[in-house]
This record gives structure tokens, sequence and C-alpha cells, in this order.
């Protein structure tokens, strides 16, 4: 039995995931419905979306969608209880997985912090160039202009006989 996922999604009443998966062996597209369970506006999205992942009824369904996809529809999900509208949730969910350049990361819980990184890997993981890629180019060199005056810093300029 081999799946492949085509599309994921919500629906709000009753709540539950919905997955447009292709099965393989029979060579149909399908439609899954998963229904939400004990959960409330006050609920742990990404816990909600690895128990959902986890399941041994909905694994091998789930195997090519994110965890952060799921975290996503929970989130929706989370905000509809909270009696916000799709727009606010979309909003809400998108100010939370951006990364503010200016923001302490040093003044973060460890929590937060490792979200943050999860977020930045995955980023990074996006926009990586692999050897397969079409635009793949091994060596690049790059001629960076010196048409500007350097500055020169303070631990520049000190003479080594001060240290």
């Amino acid at each position: 039995m081999t799946f492949s996922a085509h599309k994921c999604g919500i629906c709000f009443q009753p709540p539950s995931i919905i997955l447009i998966y292709r099965d393989s062996s029979q060579d149909k597209t399908r439609q899954r419905i998963m229904p939400v369970r004990n959960f409330s506006r006050f609920s742990d999205c990404s816990r909600a979306a690895e128990q959902l992942k986890n399941n041994p009824r909905h694994k091998a369904y789930l195997e090519g969608v994110s965890l952060r996809q799921l975290q996503k529809l929970y989130s929706l999900l989370r905000g509809h209880l909270e009696g916000q509208s799709l727009a606010e949730s979309l909003e809400k969910f998108h100010q939370e997985e951006t990364i503010d350049p200016e923001e302490d990361m040093n003044k973060l819980d460890d929590k937060e912090l490792a979200k943050r990184k999860s977020i930045m890997d995955e980023l990074f993981e996006k926009n990586r160039k692999k050897k397969d890629d079409p635009d793949f180019v091994y060596n690049v060199e790059v001629e960076f202009p010196q048409d500007e005056q350097l500055e020169s810093c303070a631990w520049d300029t000190e003479s080594d006989e001060e240290i």
C-alpha cells in the first residue's frame, strides 16, 4: 500500500483534517477524513499534530504531509475556536512563523528558540542548492567592489604593544 498525499486541509464543522491522496495500488484518488477530537482553544497545536502524524490509523496516509503543515491546520482550527476569522488566523500564524531579524534571540526561552531554529532550518533547506538542481554551480567566485572606502574598527588600529 503506497499512498501519496496531494492536498491536506481542514473542515471547521465538524472539526476534522481532510486528506486527498493517491492510492497507487489501485490507481485511484481518494479522500480521508480524520476527525479532530479532544482539541480546544487551549490545546497545543504542535503536540496535536505529532499525535495525529504518529497515530497508527493515519500514519501511512500522512507520510507525505509535513508536520509543519499539520501544525498550521491545527493553528487555524484553534483560531476558529477562539472566534477569529480565517484571515485573522492566517495572519497570526504568519506572524508566528516569520523571523524578525532585529529580534534578540538571547532573550527567548528554550521552546521559542527551538521553534525559531526549526523555522530557519526549514527556510535554509528550501533555498539550498543541491547537486541535482538544474541551476547548481559547483565553484562560484564573486568579485566584490572595492570602490568604497573600507571602514576601520577600533580593535583594528590598536598596536600589539598595548596587549
